[in-house]
């Protein structure tokens, strides 16, 4: 399947990168950051939230084709 990742802020430091396109058989988002965390080991010192098209999601929630994942630093409330 196709999925497309988004980095914002420092997970997009800690990876060098914004945006990639993947194409992966990875189907629930724990799998999918554990993989990441092999590609870009800074990732595992950093606490961050998962969307999934717009909407965050647990980690036991399955991706599908064409998924847009956004991976969200830490975010205070006002």
């Amino acid at each position: 399947m196709k999925i497309t990742i988004k980095y914002f802020g420092m997970l997009a430091e800690a990876t060098t990168i914004a945006e990639e396109h993947l194409q992966t058989e990875v189907c629930s988002i724990f799998e999918l950051v554990e993989k990441l965390k092999i590609q870009y080991p800074k990732l595992a010192n950093v606490n961050f939230k998962v969307a999934v098209d717009q909407q965050l999601a647990d980690f036991n929630h399955i991706i599908y084709d064409n998924a847009e994942i956004a991976l969200l630093p830490p975010f205070a409330g006002g």
